[in-house]
């Protein structure tokens, strides 16, 4: 193996291990933390979390936790259209403005963001779940034409 792709793979573990953490701070011991901090825009990507609950009468645990785990991805993607809204870009305005003239732009951007990536999964004792997704910037520059400050 030559020394690129060790270096690939070691950056490729590095990132696997850091979104693993990363949902890790969100659910402790089969339960969801008191207190999340969100930092949910950073350098490359948009980021959301989804906290979802099933039907506990449901008779299985498996159609518990999926049901589960499309609230919280049906949650995280609503509130990642709330931080895309807040997002300013270029020419000083946000998204959210920007939208007040292009009646369209809140329907593409529903569609970005449902191909939005799930970075983890975690299943909470109670037959909740917590998903975090992300989209990276460059995606929404790319099929949207919003450029980021």
């Amino acid at each position: 193996m030559n020394i690129q792709k060790v270096g690939l793979l070691c950056a490729g573990m590095s990132l696997i291990l850091g979104l693993a953490a990363c949902s890790k701070k969100y659910v402790k011991k089969g339960k969801v933390v008191d207190v999340i901090e969100q930092n949910m825009v950073t350098g490359k990507y948009i980021q959301s979390i989804g906290i979802g609950a099933s039907d506990p009468a449901l008779p299985t645990d498996t159609q518990r936790k999926a049901t589960a785990r499309n609230a919280a991805i049906v949650q995280a993607q609503f509130e990642m259209l709330s931080v895309i809204k807040g997002v300013e870009i270029e020419g000083g305005i946000t998204v959210s403005r920007a939208m007040e003239t292009d009646s369209t732009l809140e329907s593409r951007l529903k569609n970005v963001i449902k191909g939005a990536e799930t970075v983890s999964t975690r299943f909470t004792n109670d037959g909740g779940a917590l998903v975090v997704l992300r989209l990276p910037k460059k995606r929404l520059q790319r099929l949207e034409g919003i450029k980021f400050k």
